[in-house]
C-alpha cells in the first residue's frame, strides 16, 4: 500500500528533479515508512535513490510513498527493479493472490529476492504483460517501466479500489494516486469542470467514468490499463475486464452455499499480511460478515480490533448490534461518538483530504473511524463495502425489482411485492415507474411530480453555456430491472465514489482499507444469481447471502430489517452547525461561485432551519463553497 506519482517530460525535456519531489510530498500521508525515486534521462540506464535531488534533471521521474504492510523490511522498497535492471515498477495496493501467482512463476524457473506481492507483480507482467491483469485478485494502481521498448505500462484494479489520476499540461505528463499531488504543477488541476459539478450538486454523483470534477484532470477507470510511449506520450485506457449481467439457473440453497465459499475464501485471502489485521464494525450485516468470518477463520489465534461510530441519535445508533458482534467474535471494540463542534473543527483537513467534494456527512463518521484505528496501532482494516450495491441492500432497490416483476407480467407477485415493502411503498411504486416509463416520458414525469433538474439555487444557465446536460440519464433495462440498478449503482453512481470516500479518508490517517467483498470471483457470481435471489417475496435484501452468513453471523443480525449504517444525524448536525453554515452562505467565497444563486440558498436554509428538514443538497452547497475555497478552483 502506499501512493505514487510519476511524471514524463514532453518533447524531450528535462525535469528538475525538485518537481516530483513536490508531488510525492503532497502525499506523504499515504506512505509514511519511506519513500523511493527512479530517475530516467532517456539514454543511459535508469537511476534510483531515496532522494529524488540525487537523481539529477530527467525526462522520466517514478515515485513511490510506502505503507508496509507485506513484507516489511527493505526487500519490499520501492521501485523495485528486475535482477537485470530492465524494469521497474511502483505499487499501490495489495494483489492477495499473490503467492498462488507466486508458485506459478517458481513452476516456470523464476525465483525471488523477497516475500513481497510488488516483486511477484513485476515478474508476473514480464512473463505474461497485460494478460496477468485480469487473474490479479486485490486492489492496485501501478506503472512499470520498461526500458528497452521506452514505455511505460499503468493499470487500475477492476473496481477502481485504488486511485490513478492524470494530467496533461505544457510539456509535462503527470500522474498520482491523488489529484492534490497534480495541483504542485503550475497550470493543472485549477478549472472546474461543468458536467462534473452540475452531477454533484443536482443529483449527488461524483467518480465516474474518466472526468473528474476539475478540467484536464483525468481518471484511469477501473479495469483498464494503458500503453504509454514516452517518445510520443498518450494515455489511451484499454479495459481488459468487464462485468457480466447474466442468470444462473441454480436454486436458493446450492446459490446461498456457494456464495459462502466464495466470500469466506475473499476474507481469508484479504486477511494475508505482515501486520495485524483490524476491520469497522457499523453493526449491519456486511461488516458484521467481515468480522464473524475472521474469526472463524483464524479461531482463537487473531487478536481482533474493530472500530465503530455510534450515533446520538437513537434512531440512527447501531451500538447493541455493534456491541453483540464484538462479544459474538470476541473482538476488542473501539468506539467514536461525534459532536457538532468536532465536526467544524474537523471539517477543512476532512476536505483537503478528499480531493473532491462528497455526499454527505457520513464521510466525517467514517474518516474518524480511520484516525481512531491509526491511534490505537492498526494499519491495516477490512471493511463491507460493496455487498449493498450487489446484493440489493438499499430499500431504493424495491423499486427496480417491482419493476422486473411489472415486465414480467407478473402483476399478482408484483402486488404482494409492493404491500411487503410496508413504509417504503408509496416511494417505491413512484420510482418503479422511472424504469417502467419510456426514456422520452421520464422528465415530464419528475416535473409532474413537482422535482426540478434547474432549481431556483441553481444558475442552469451557467451550466448550459458550458454545454453542461440538464437531463438524468439512467440505464435501460432490459427485463431484469433489478440486476441493472444494480450494476448501475455498483459501476457507475455509488460505489466509485463510495470507494474514494473510504480510500481518501483511511490514507489520510496512513491505513490500509481492504474490502474483501470485491473480489472478482465473488462478484461475478453475485451478478450471476436471479434476482429473486437478492431480493425475495417478502421484500428481504440481501436474501441469499443472508442464509449464506447462518451458523457464522449471529441471527438477530441476519433477521435486521432496518438499513443505518456509519449514518450520522445530518439534519441535527446542520441546525447545530447554524453559525457556521451562516458564515459559509454569507462569506466572499459563496459569491465567488457563479453557478450557486446565494440569495435563494440563504432563504431555503432559513425555512429548513425552522421546519427542521434538511434537504441533502444543502450540504452539496456547503462542501462545494468550501472546497472551492481551499483548493482555489476557477470557475470559468
Amino acid at each position: 500500500m502506499c501512493g505514487l506519482a510519476g511524471i514524463l517530460g514532453l518533447g524531450g525535456r528535462r525535469l528538475d528533479p525538485a518537481l516530483i519531489a513536490s508531488l510525492t510530498g503532497a502525499i506523504a500521508h499515504r506512505g509514511p515508512d519511506g519513500e523511493g525515486f527512479l530517475g530516467w534521462d532517456g539514454e543511459s540506464a535508469p537511476r534510483a535513490g531515496h532522494q529524488a535531488e540525487a537523481l539529477g534533471p530527467s525526462r522520466l521521474f517514478l515515485a513511490h510513498r510506502r505503507l508496509a504492510i507485506i513484507d516489511v523490511g527493505d526487500s519490499g522498497w520501492q521501485p523495485m527493479f528486475s535482477e537485470d535492471g530492465a524494469h521497474a515498477v511502483v505499487f499501490n495496493g495489495e494483489i492477495y493472490n499473490y503467492l498462488e501467482l507466486r508458485a506459478e512463476l517458481v513452476s516456470l524457473g523464476w525465483s525471488f529476492r523477497s516475500e513481497s506481492d510488488t516483486e511477484v507483480l513485476l515478474k508476473a507482467w514480464i512473463q505474461w504483460g497485460p494478460a496477468v491483469l485480469p487473474r490479479l485478485i486485490g486492489m492496485f494502481s501501478f506503472a512499470l517501466f520498461d526500458q528497452a521498448a521506452r514505455k511505460l505500462f499503468v493499470a487500475r484494479d477492476p473496481f477502481g479500489i485504488k486511485p490513478f489520476y492524470w494530467t496533461r499540461t505544457g510539456d509535462v505528463l503527470a500522474f498520482a494516486s491523488e489529484i492534490k499531488a497534480l495541483r504542485q504543477l503550475h497550470g493543472a488541476a485549477r478549472k472546474v469542470a461543468a458536467q462534473g459539478v452540475y452531477n454533484y450538486l443536482r443529483l449527488g454523483f461524483t467518480d465516474q467514468g474518466e472526468d473528474t470534477l476539475l478540467d484536464g484532470v483525468k481518471r484511469l477507470p477501473p479495469a483498464h490499463w494503458a500503453e504509454i510511449d514516452l517518445d510520443n506520450p498518450e494515455i489511451v485506457p484499454r479495459r481488459y475486464w468487464s462485468l457480466r449481467v447474466q442468470t444462473l439457473d441454480i436454486g436458493f440453497d446450492e446459490a446461498a452455499s456457494h456464495l459462502r465459499d466464495l466470500f469466506v475464501d475473499a476474507v481469508r485471502l484479504h486477511l494475508r499480511s505482515d501486520v495485524p489485521v483490524g476491520a469497522a464494525l457499523s453493526g449491519g450485516i456486511d461488516s458484521s460478515a467481515v468480522v464473524m468470518a475472521m474469526r472463524a477463520l483464524q479461531g482463537d489465534s487473531l487478536d481482533i480490533h474493530a472500530f465503530s461510530y455510534t450515533a446520538a441519535d437513537d434512531r440512527l445508533n447501531e451500538e447493541k448490534w455493534i456491541d453483540l458482534v464484538g462479544a459474538q467474535s470476541g473482538s476488542t471494540v473501539h468506539k467514536i461518538r461525534l459532536s457538532p463542534a468536532e465536526l467544524v473543527n474537523d471539517l477543512d483537513a476532512i476536505i483537503a483530504a478528499q480531493d473532491e467534494p462528497f455526499g454527505s456527512t457520513s464521510i466525517l463518521a467514517q474518516y474518524h473511524v480511520y484516525k481512531l484505528a491509526r491511534r490505537t496501532g492498526i494499519k491495516v482494516t477490512m471493511d463491507g463495502q460493496g455487498a449493498d450495491e450487489m446484493l440489493g441492500g438499499y430499500p431504493v432497490f424495491y423499486a427496480a425489482r417491482l419493476a422486473s416483476l411489472v415486465k414480467a407480467g407478473k402483476l399478482g407477485q408484483a402486488l404482494s411485492f409492493l404491500a411487503a415493502t410496508g413504509p417504503y411503498g408509496r416511494s417505491t411504486l413512484l420510482k418503479a415507474g422511472r424504469w417502467l416509463l419510456p426514456s422520452g416520458l421520464q422528465a415530464p414525469a419528475r416535473r409532474l411530480v413537482g422535482e426540478r433538474l434547474d432549481p431556483p439555487w441553481l444558475n442552469a444557465a451557467w451550466f448550459e453555456a458550458r454545454g453542461a446536460s440538464l437531463a438524468e440519464a439512467l440505464p435501460r433495462p432490459g427485463r431484469q430491472v433489478l440486476k441493472a440498478a444494480l450494476a448501475d449503482s455498483f459501476a457507475q453512481r455509488s460505489l466509485p465514489a463510495l470507494l474514494r470516500y473510504g480510500d481518501r479518508n483511511s490514507m489520510a490517517h496512513s491505513v490500509e482499507s481492504r474490502v474483501p467483498f470485491l473480489c472478482t470471483p465473488l462478484v461475478e457470481f453475485i451478478f450471476s444469481l436471479p434476482e429473486h435471489l437478492l431480493i425475495d417475496a417478502q421484500g428481504t435484501t440481501k436474501a441469499v447471502f443472508r442464509a449464506a452468513m447462518r451458523g457464522i453471523v449471529p441471527d438477530a443480525v441476519l433477521d435486521r430489517r432496518d438499513k443505518i449504517g456509519f449514518a450520522t444525524p445530518q439534519t441535527d448536525w446542520l441546525t447545530a452547525m447554524s453559525p457556521w453554515v451562516e458564515r459559509v452562505l454569507e462569506s466572499e467565497a459563496a459569491k465567488a461561485v457563479p453557478l450557486l444563486n446565494q440569495t435563494v440558498m440563504r432563504g431555503q436554509w432559513a425555512q429548513a432551519k425552522a421546519s427542521g428538514q434538511m434537504p441533502g443538497e444543502m450540504w452539496r452547497w456547503l462542501n462545494l463553497i468550501r472546497w472551492a475555497e481551499q483548493t482555489g478552483v476557477e470557475f470559468v
